[in-house]
């Protein structure tokens, strides 16, 4: 067997090790499996922090590698990506800061984000903040010096999954006119998330309820009760902007700028949903055979509503998920808030699935996209951050590429639909590798004592009656 085989076997053994040697909240009280421990004085974690448990993320198969296994990896743009990667850090020291002059011990246990990565991520955030801007060389080395690359993918698969979006910019008015009909709501007050953790946001998926009169939880109005009125009257609009394919748009995307009649740019963010799953229309114009699959992208669909609008109505119905914004700015030139709470960056940020990820991870992601055109394969190595996230981005590899604002990213970004290879950069404070050479080797088997002769005697007894005759057959005593 070659050298980088047994290398490969030993790190996939390592990791296996490490990821059934604990439940996630388990491992994160115990830390890495790295031996014997010796016992811990009085108050210890008065005195250090808690150790990052072993690296899980469910459903997933991971594979360390190194730097130079990542095609391209050296041509990227390092010091755009530390930009990127900076901007996260900022609220994940502030975090750990909070977390720290806070009482300890159970307080601090039931942390909201316990996952390994979350305290490995902060300490290398601290490095950077105190490291500052880097450029070029210096930005590289950084990540290298700081993160272990490991493949990933989920369970029996070899690629992930890639869409791009986008800040719609659209024309909208404070009032309903003749040409600005069609609402956007703010989150309803009877819109319930009962699952959610006292005084979190609202989460992006999972159960809602509405709440009636009679105190009654009772499932939440879809797309079609809404669009035919079921919010008239309650002063929920926010504004009101052309049609129903832009509010799909909107509310597909996230996020949108409302140029109003005075020229100001209104923002709006996601704040809510309606609890139901979403249901890609594209997928639906496919299955009917309205659009082909190869020519679908979110211009096409825009198309086909404005020239087909009461069969566009019932395609819409088939996404009974409906999404509710808040008002965030009247400023129309930075880019939005992602979910993190920082401003995404166009070509660095994406969205991941919330549920396996820790914000500010970087991933080093390789695909052939169309950039410049519908049927162009154009090469993309780069560095991306998860700051962000969305209701349909589910999985362990699953990534939306953010592009920025406007017609121009939105054609961009509409036409990405592609597998990908992901390579997740974890902290070294949790690299697998270095986990798995601390384990200590499980002791050597020692050898059978030898048999007394009696018991050898017997064995052999009943070897002959194993043996067959000399016809083929068996012996009668052993039948």
């Amino acid at each position: 067997m070659s050298a980088v085989r047994l290398r490969r076997l030993g790190l996939s053994m390592t990791l296996a090790v490490l990821l059934g040697a604990a439940g996630p909240a388990e491992a994160a009280r115990r830390g890495p499996a790295i031996g014997p421990r010796q016992a811990a004085p009085p108050n210890a974690e008065l005195l250090q922090p808690e150790e990052p448990g072993p690296l899980r993320i469910p459903d997933s198969q991971l594979e360390p590698i190194e730097f130079s296994d990542l095609p391209n990896w050296a041509d990227d743009d390092h010091a755009s990506a530390f930009a990127a990667f900076l901007a996260s850090c900022r609220p994940i020291a502030n975090a750990n800061a909070s977390a720290n002059a806070s009482a300890p011990s159970a307080a601090n246990a039931n942390a909201p984000d316990a996952r390994p990565v979350r305290p490995a991520l902060g300490a290398v955030c601290r490095r950077a903040l105190a490291a500052g801007p880097l450029r070029g060389e210096k930005a590289r080395r950084f990540f290298e010096e700081n993160f272990r690359p490991v493949r990933i993918a989920r369970l029996g698969e070899s690629a992930g999954f890639l869409t791009g979006y986008y800040e719609p910019i659209v024309e909208g008015s404070r009032f309903p006119t003749g040409i600005f009909k069609v609402p956007i709501y703010r989150r309803p007050p009877d819109l319930v998330a009962p699952d959610a953790p006292p005084g979190a946001s609202f989460p992006n998926r999972g159960r809602v309820v509405r709440i009636t009169s009679t105190g009654e939880s009772v499932p939440y109005y879809d797309r079609g009760e809404i669009e035919d009125g079921a919010l008239d009257g309650q002063r929920l609009e926010i504004c009101w902007v052309r049609d129903p394919a832009e509010v799909l748009t909107i509310q597909i995307q996230g996020s949108a700028r409302v140029r109003l009649e005075d020229g100001t740019m209104l923002r709006i963010n996601y704040d809510g949903h309606n609890g139901y799953p979403y249901t890609a229309v594209g997928r639906v114009l496919i299955d009917r055979n309205i659009i082909p699959r190869e020519e679908m992208s979110m211009t096409r669909i825009r198309e086909w509503m404005a020239a087909n609008p009461q069969d566009a109505q019932e395609v819409r119905r088939q996404n009974r998920s409906y999404v509710f914004f808040r008002v965030v700015g009247l400023t129309g030139d930075r880019e939005p808030v992602g979910g993190q709470g920082v401003r995404l960056t166009p070509g660095r940020s994406i969205a991941v699935d919330r549920a396996l990820h820790v914000y500010g991870t970087p991933f080093f992601i390789e695909a052939e996209l169309p950039l410049e055109g519908a049927r162009s394969a154009d090469p993309f190595h780069r560095t991306m951050i998860a700051q962000d996230t969305g209701s349909a981005i589910v999985g362990p590899a699953r990534a939306d590429l953010y592009f920025g604002a406007g017609d121009d990213a939105g054609r961009v970004a509409g036409r990405i639909r592609q597998p990908g290879r992901f390579a997740m950069l974890v902290p070294r404070e949790i690299d697998p590798v270095a986990a798995g050479a601390r384990m200590p080797l499980p002791q050597v088997r020692p050898a059978p004592e030898p048999e007394k002769p009696a018991k050898a005697l017997r064995r052999s007894g009943r070897k002959a009656l194993r043996t067959p005759s000399r016809h083929g057959r068996r012996s009668r005593a052993y039948r």
